[in-house]
C-alpha cells in the first residue's frame, strides 16, 4: 500500500515508514531541505526515531499515485492543497483528512477530480519544532476515521490493519461526523482559549474565571452542534472539562504555535465556524465570537504577508 502524507502528519506517516510501508512526503522549503539531507527525525516520549532521507517531494507531479493519503494541511490551505494533489490521484485512492475543522472534507471532496475522501481525526500534540524535526508531547496517540457516508467497507478495514501494524492505534468509525464534531468543540473553544491567552489548559484550568469562560465556549460550541442535528452525547462538555481537570496537559495547541511564530491561524475554521453556525441556528456564541474577533486580526496581518511580495 502506498502512503502519501501531504502536509505536516510527520509523527504517523514516520510509523508507517518505520514499520517498512512505501511512504512519500510532501513538504517546502527548510523542512523539505532538512528532510532531504537527513531524514525525517521525529521526537517522542514513546520513543524517537528517523526515517532515512528517500521518498520527499514538494512537487506532486514526482509523487507516485498512492492508494492512500493522510491530508494534514491547515485548513486555510485546504482547497489549494487539493487541487494541487488532485493530479495524482486515482479513482481508488482514499484522502483520509486529519484536518482541525468540520468542512474539509466537503471542501477536498469538492476539488479533487478522483478519489473518495474519509473524515479523520488525530489525537496527537506535535508540531516542528525545527527544520526536519517533528515532535509530539502527548495525548491519546490515535487515529479514527471513516468514510463520510457511514458505510463501511473493506478497503477501510484494510487502511486500519496496516495502521495497526505501524504500532498506531486507530478506530474505524461509521459516524466520523460525529466524532469531528467532537474534537471540534473541544480544539475549537479550548484551542482558540489557550491562544488567546497564550497559555497551557495546565495553566488555565485551576482557575476558576478562566475554567469558566472555557466552559462556556465549549458549551456554545456543543449548543450549535445539536442545532445542526449533531449527535452529541448527554453532558459531554462537562464530562470533558472534568478529565482535562483530572489530567490537564502542559502541551501547547498548534495555533499558538502559529501565532507565537507570526504565522496565519485556523481561527476561521475554529472559532469563527462557531461564530457562523451560531448565525445560521440562532444559537448566541458571546464567548466565541469574543475568542475570534480578538485572535482573527493576527490571522488576517500574516495572510497579508503571505501575499505581499518581498523586496529584493
Amino acid at each position: 500500500m502506498r502512503w502519501l502524507v501531504f502536509g505536516t502528519g510527520g509523527v504517523f506517516g514516520g510509523k508507517l515508514a518505520k514499520a517498512g510501508e512505501d511512504v512519500w512526503f510532501f513538504a517546502r522549503g527548510k523542512h523539505l531541505a532538512a528532510m532531504k539531507k537527513h531524514g525525517l527525525r521525529v521526537k517522542s516520549p514513546e520513543g524517537s526515531f528517523r526515517i532515512r532521507p528517500g521518498k520527499m517531494a514538494d512537487k506532486i507531479a514526482k509523487v507516485e499515485t498512492p492508494d492512500v493519503v493522510l491530508f494534514c494541511v491547515k485548513a486555510y490551505d485546504t482547497e489549494r492543497a487539493a487541487e494541487q494533489l488532485s493530479p495524482i490521484l486515482s479513482k481508488d485512492s482514499i484522502v483520509i483528512s486529519l484536518q482541525n475543522g468540520v468542512e474539509n472534507e466537503a471542501t477536498i471532496q469538492s476539488t479533487i477530480q478522483a478519489g473518495t475522501v474519509y473524515g479523520g481525526v488525530a489525537y496527537i500534540f506535535s508540531n516542528i519544532t525545527a527544520p526536519g524535526v517533528i515532535t509530539e508531547w502527548g495525548g491519546a496517540r490515535k487515529i479514527v476515521f471513516g468514510p463520510v457516508d457511514g458505510i463501511v467497507d473493506e478497503r477501510a478495514r484494510e487502511i486500519v490493519r496496516v495502521i495497526s501494524r505501524a504500532g498506531i492505534a486507530v478506530k474505524l468509525s461509521d459516524d466520523i461526523r460525529t466524532d469531528l464534531w467532537k474534537k471540534f468543540i473541544f480544539i475549537a473553544a479550548g484551542g482558540g482559549f489557550t491562544t488567546l491567552t497564550r497559555l497551557s489548559l495546565a495553566d488555565v484550568i485551576p482557575v476558576q474565571e478562566s475554567r469558566g469562560v472555557l466552559l462556556e465556549a465549549m458549551k456554545e460550541a456543543e449548543a450549535v452542534a445539536r442545532a445542526k442535528g449533531i449527535d452529541i452525547p448527554h453532558d459531554f462538555v462537562e464530562q470533558q472539562l472534568a478529565a482535562l481537570q483530572k489530567h490537564p496537559t502542559t502541551a501547547r495547541t498548534s495555533m499558538y504555535y502559529d501565532l507565537v511564530r507570526g504565522k496565519p491561524l485556523e481561527v476561521e475554521a475554529l472559532s469563527g465556524a462557531i461564530v457562523r453556525f451560531g448565525l445560521e441556528t440562532g444559537v448566541s456564541t458571546p464567548v466565541n465570537h469574543t475568542i475570534y474577533a480578538s485572535l482573527l486580526p493576527h490571522h488576517l496581518m500574516h495572510v497579508q504577508k503571505r501575499k505581499t511580495p518581498k523586496r529584493l
